[in-house]
């Protein structure tokens, strides 16, 4: 257990270092996400309950979280390219040490994104402040790990040409099926349905409600968090299964 400790956190270093080195990157995932807070607030809150600090707020921690899809995907790819995994495939270092180990160096970024996006949405809305921002930022890394989990699987099965078309899928998904956007109640009762299955909607509703409180413990949040760990559970393990696959074809 020691020995696979310690291989883990060698892994997420150097995962990390990588990471900083491209800070480009990770300025991309945070200033697109950014504007828009800043720009539907102050255009649309007025106007409708929608663009209000406490839902487009977590609307937007979990609509940034779905690039770490792209971001992780690429970063495991690119390194499923290069000489480095293939050393690391003949050393005693595991599938799922080596799932870990990216998925440790990710969640410091989603965690700084959450805190962010939370202190920009209370500097413009003072009324935002409140202890559910702290339920809000510590629920946030459960549903960093369902978009780091699912960039995780499609860096292990595809190449990083392919990741952009896959991971676009997903930030669409998180764009249009969350609700954040648009106010769901005039929907249809089966797309209604078909959006609570989802993980997308399952993700903001659990961020918004842990903000802003929910008369239904159940429905606002026990419910949501538990449809969001099964598809994360889903993603990370057929995400080792695909990389240990790839290690054994070697």
């Amino acid at each position: 257990m020691k020995a696979s400790v310690n291989r883990i956190s060698v892994l997420t270093g150097r995962n990390l270092k990588e990471i900083l080195r491209d800070p480009l990157s990770i300025i991309f995932m945070a200033a697109l996400p950014l504007f828009l807070e800043v720009l539907f607030y102050l255009v649309f809150h007025k106007m409708t309950s929608q663009f209000e600090m406490q839902y487009l707020a977590p609307g937007i921690v979990v609509f940034s979280q779905s690039f770490l899809t792209l971001f992780t995907g690429l970063l495991l790819s690119i390194d499923r390219s290069t000489s480095f995994l293939t050393r690391l495939y003949v050393s005693k270092t595991k599938a799922h040490e080596f799932i870990f180990g990216y998925t440790f160096a990710l969640l410091p970024i989603a965690l700084v994104q959450g805190v962010m996006f939370f202190v920009i949405g209370g500097l413009l809305d003072s009324s935002f402040w409140s202890v559910g921002m702290i339920y809000g930022v510590l629920l946030s890394l459960f549903t960093s790990f369902f978009f780091i989990g699912l960039g995780i699987l499609f860096g292990s099965i595809s190449n990083e040409r392919s990741i952009g078309g896959l991971s676009s899928i997903v930030i669409t998904g998180q764009s249009l099926l969350s609700g954040m956007w648009f106010p769901v109640e005039g929907l249809g009762k089966g797309f209604m349905t078909f959006m609570k299955v989802l993980p997308f909607k399952n993700a903001t509703m659990l961020i918004q409600n842990a903000v802003s409180g929910t008369d239904s413990l159940f429905i606002g949040l026990i419910l949501p968090l538990v449809i969001l760990l099964a598809y994360t559970v889903a993603a990370f393990v057929l995400a080792i299964l695909m990389f240990r696959k790839k290690m054994k074809a070697l």
